[in-house]
């Protein structure tokens, strides 16, 4: 793959502090992860690429405490898209996803591609959320939803594999053929000189 085939996105998480969105960007970009993780402090920053789908995406993990509500927009600003992380044992986690899909309705970009991920699948017997619920919230709002655990891997891949398969594809400079190109257009006739004493 050239680099100027890749596209580079730029993909935003948010949701509630405890929902898992540090722990999901960790299992999908290095493959761990960890019982216990500190909060998100502002935003963190990492990168990876599908290099069969000509895809980097710039991942932003943002922190999910409500003092750092204010700052989210510099995060999901230019945004192609956004991850909107609950967890399904908690139905407030679901309500307050709920208002971060508002919000980006209201000032993401119109082209945005919005997942929405209900996370700790291996926690079902503390099930709060059902798999329908969620998939009808989805399906009104136009969003494209999965379930996850960072902690088993289940659908992590898969999810960020189908944002970026959603992903507009920049369309690829047009090469010139080889070869020389003939002016068929018929030339006017030069001016004949004359010759003079």
């Amino acid at each position: 793959m050239e680099l100027s085939q890749q596209q580079t996105a730029k993909l935003v998480l948010l949701g509630e502090m405890g929902s898992g969105k540090s722990s999901l960007v960790l299992r999908y970009v290095k493959g761990q992860f960890f019982d216990y993780q500190a909060s998100t402090v502002g935003a963190a920053f990492l990168t990876k690429t599908i290099p069969e789908l000509s895809v980097k995406f710039e991942i932003w993990d943002t922190a999910g405490q409500e003092r750092y509500h204010s700052l989210a927009p510099m995060y999901y600003r230019g945004a192609a898209a956004a991850i909107i992380v609950y967890d399904i044992t908690s139905t407030d986690s679901f309500n307050r996803a709920k208002a971060w899909v508002r919000e980006l309705q209201r000032q993401g970009s119109p082209n945005m591609i919005m997942a929405l991920a209900g996370n700790k699948a291996d926690l079902e017997s503390a099930r709060a959320v059902t798999v329908e619920e969620a998939t009808a919230y989805a399906t009104e709002n136009g969003l494209f939803f999965m379930e996850t655990s960072a902690k088993t891997a289940a659908n992590v891949n898969e999810l960020f594999s189908e944002i970026a398969r959603k992903l507009p594809k920049a369309e690829a400079p047009r090469q010139q053929q080889p070869g020389i190109v003939l002016d068929t257009a018929p030339q006017p006739a030069a001016a004949k000189k004359s010759s003079c004493c």
